[in-house]
């Protein structure tokens, strides 16, 4: 009979069977330096792993037969959480940020908001610059489409338009995001 140390097979994985969680009769079997070892018996298999104090992992359960690994899981775990963290470091989230401009707006509440817009884009996120129209305001679309589009020619040398403006109920909705200098 194989042999496991206790505190091998109490490690609980929802991502892997393990040892004796692994149910087929038989497995592709590869060692622990990744060299191809055959199709064993998950017995014979769980006796090897047992014997180089390591664990047998069900890599690819959906294979025919699955693919199991003799490695250290514990290890294994250590390293891979280790590399989502860094990838989390490194990931830049973009937010969506949101100005609002009227369609008799004045030329210092425009230069307010354009100075907002160009601060938002410089750091990286996506605008999301609308014209809301008031009452009777809305048949008059137009103005609302030359403000935003004059937006777009101010600030494209920082931006590249990932939806052009466009009509929706109340409001006309353009979203600019930020250009690459990468």
């Amino acid at each position: 009979m194989y042999w496991i140390p206790i505190w091998r097979w109490r490690i609980i994985s929802r991502e892997h069977q393990i040892n004796t969680d692994i149910r087929s009769r038989e497995v592709r079997l590869v060692g622990a330096n990744g060299e191809q070892i055959g199709i064993k018996s998950t017995r014979e298999a769980l006796q090897m792993a047992a014997d180089a104090d390591l664990d047998l992992v069900n890599v690819a359960p959906t294979a025919k037969p699955p693919v199991c690994r003799i490695m250290d899981y514990g290890k294994f775990r250590y390293e891979q959480q280790k590399k989502e963290k860094e990838a989390r470091k490194n990931q830049k989230i973009v937010d969506v940020k949101e100005v609002w401009f009227r369609a008799n707006i004045e030329e210092h509440d425009y230069q307010v908001k354009y100075r907002n817009v160009v601060k938002f884009l410089k750091e990286g996120d996506k605008v999301k610059a609308s014209v809301r129209f008031r009452g009777r305001e809305i048949t008059h679309a137009a103005i609302g489409k030359k403000i935003l589009d004059r937006l777009s020619k101010e600030v494209e040398e920082l931006c590249s338009i990932e939806r052009h403006p466009k009509l929706e109920g109340r409001s006309m909705i353009m979203i600019l995001a930020p250009k690459n200098n990468s």
